[in-house]
């Protein structure tokens, strides 16, 4: 155990997220996603639903700034028009979470090959259709590490 890290961040995962770099992405995904199938790098995270997993994450992982959008999921039928109830929970993680940030909501056709690019995959046991997420990985500067600037 540490402190302050949550404890569903196990050693893989931990090493998973260290290892990213910035503009990297990683996509937390639903439990019916094929995520061993199109990972490049596998975490599994059974056991745990997507917002759960999404905000250990956001805990100890820094968001790009530097772009116009660092936070997009998926959409109801892969239609950015339509949103289910597991989206708006999403969103308003993300509103808390990373406040002021965009929050996109992708079609199918810019999720899924997003999420095959992805640095690395998270399985969750999410079973909310239509649940997944990705999370663009930003720097730490002085200030947040302490030091003035």
């Amino acid at each position: 155990m540490l402190i302050g890290i949550p404890p569903l961040l196990g050693p893989d995962f931990l090493a998973i997220l260290r290892g990213m770099g910035h503009g990297d992405e990683i996509a937390i995904v639903d439990g019916n996603y094929p995520a061993a199938d199109h990972a490049r790098r596998l975490v599994r995270a059974d056991g745990h639903g997507l917002l759960a997993v999404v905000e250990a994450v956001l805990t100890v992982m820094p968001l790009d700034l530097a772009v116009p959008a660092a936070l997009f999921r998926a959409s109801l039928n892969n239609d950015p028009a339509q949103k289910g109830e597991i989206h708006r929970q999403i969103d308003a993680l993300f509103a808390r979470m990373a406040a002021g940030l965009q929050v996109v909501a992708l079609s199918g056709e810019a999720l899924y090959p997003r999420i095959r690019g992805a640095h690395a995959i998270v399985a969750t046991s999410e079973t909310a259709l239509f649940a997944n997420v990705i999370l663009r990985k930003g720097v730490i500067g002085a200030v947040e590490r302490g030091r003035d600037a």
